[in-house]
């Protein structure tokens, strides 16, 4: 069990957004199928191996995706309706999956003690970006894998426009802390990690372009090598 010794004083409920949660557990249920975002989840954790550290793992509904090869899943997620829902899933998935509560910005894991870390639609809603990278860096052994799946900044000048505007005024409220006209890409550059293939598209891929549409999917890697 990777938990530190600090985990167990760490407040259970880092997160509340009740309302938005129940809304969020509906609405990514129906978008498996509906927008195709099971298939996105598949690309996601296709070839994953070892032990692997979700952030934000919401309702779990990446955990029926982990390639067999996976050893084990620590998903941390720190709304409490939705670990209750992961915590579900959890006893469905066919790799282990130990669910706790904890925040991106302080992880309540071992330096060192992952191959790699998702990110699935979860860095547009953390407070501290920087900091967050930062506890990925911590967390990630030598050479150890980022995969990453986020919306953020796109479109033209008016949608980019619209995304900031909506993320000054009402959509973090209303969104669960979401803001959209964030960089993941940047953000991981600059926090270090070394860039593998991504590409960007747009979800759904067909019909109008809302600003959340713009993401971007891909992988990145902790520089060093593993001299375990």
């Amino acid at each position: 069990m990777p938990l530190s010794a600090g985990a167990r004083k760490a407040s259970r409920d880092p997160v509340h957004h009740p309302l938005f949660a129940r809304y969020y557990a509906r609405a990514s249920a129906a978008a498996e199928t509906r927008i195709g975002l099971g298939a996105v989840r598949d690309r996601l954790l296709a070839g994953l191996s070892g032990r692997v550290l979700e952030i934000g793992a919401g309702n779990g509904l990446n955990f029926r995706h982990y390639p067999r090869a996976v050893s084990e899943v620590v998903a941390i997620e720190p709304e409490r309706l939705l670990r209750k829902l992961a915590l579900d899933a959890a006893r469905r998935a066919e790799v282990p999956v130990d669910v706790v509560p904890g925040a991106a910005e302080a992880l309540p894991v071992k330096s060192e003690a992952f191959d790699a870390v998702v990110f699935s639609l979860v860095l547009c809603s953390v407070r501290d970006v920087p900091r967050t990278l930062g506890e990925v860096h911590r967390v990630l052994r030598p050479g150890g894998t980022v995969r990453f799946f986020e919306h953020g900044r796109g479109g033209g000048r008016a949608m980019r426009f619209t995304q900031r505007a909506l993320d000054r005024t009402v959509w973090p409220p209303v969104s669960g802390g979401c803001h959209l006209a964030r960089d993941p890409v940047a953000a991981l550059r600059e926090a270090g990690f070394e860039l593998g293939p991504y590409r960007r598209l747009l979800m759904p891929e067909k019909g109008p372009r809302t600003p959340a549409s713009y993401c971007v999917l891909g992988t990145a890697r902790r520089p060093g090598e593993d001299t375990a």
